[in-house]
């Protein structure tokens, strides 16, 4: 596909998918469009990176919707001047847009051909403020937070207790939460009180690798 149609393609997913879903921050809708998200796709699939499905990008790791991607950033609320940990984002288009949203994004991946290819690809595109580094997304980055906002890009059963420990005061963890068949995209949001819990909207995301419920769990 040339690059021109590509360009297309992003204008029509933004216009089609993005706009109206609700999706509303001017800074957002700017990252969307001018993010190549085909760049971030295997060549073999990139005939489908604008489209509105998910698009795997390794054997582990699967591009979430731009419609559920965008909400989801969206009902974060990140603010210019925040620090933001980003959840196995595969090769770094979440990465990438968040970096139009925020000052600093870290990446956290031990997904070999997303460790391989990110930093790349986001230098490539001008993402300076972003880096990936290499570790468990269960535990994320610990030395280098707190975080303002924690994004996970994919859904879980079960949201670790480190991402919570993690989270600086009036921070907010944006995961997509599996619930029997159906996934919540959720935003926890901490404060002295305690773990606040917001259901945004409905999504069926991939749920990342090392994340399913143990055998026996009921939900």
């Amino acid at each position: 596909m040339p690059v021109s149609e590509f360009e297309q393609a992003r204008k029509h997913m933004v216009d089609s998918q993005i706009r109206p879903a609700d999706v509303t921050d001017r800074r957002l809708i700017a990252a969307f469009l001018d993010t190549p998200r085909h760049l971030f796709v295997p060549r073999a699939r990139r005939a489908a990176a604008y489209a509105d499905a998910q698009v795997a990008t390794s054997e582990n790791r699967t591009m979430m919707r731009p419609r559920d991607l965008a909400k989801l950033i969206h009902a974060a609320r990140i603010q210019p001047t925040e620090l933001v940990l980003d959840i196995a984002g595969g090769r770094g288009y979440s990465t990438a847009i968040l970096a139009r949203m925020a000052e600093t994004v870290v990446g956290v991946e031990n997904d070999e051909d997303g460790l391989s290819r990110s930093a790349g690809l986001l230098s490539d595109i001008g993402a300076d403020n972003a880096v990936v580094i290499e570790g468990d997304p269960k535990k994320g980055v610990p030395g280098q937070g707190p975080y303002d906002v924690i994004f996970v890009n994919g859904s879980v059963d079960i949201v670790p207790d480190a991402w919570f420990d993690q989270l600086a005061d009036g921070g907010r963890l944006a995961v997509i939460v599996r619930k029997g068949p159906v996934g919540k995209a959720t935003i926890f949001t901490k404060s002295e009180a305690g773990i606040g819990e917001r259901i945004v909207f409905d999504a069926n995301a991939t749920v990342l690798p090392g994340f399913e419920a143990e055998p026996g769990f009921t939900f």
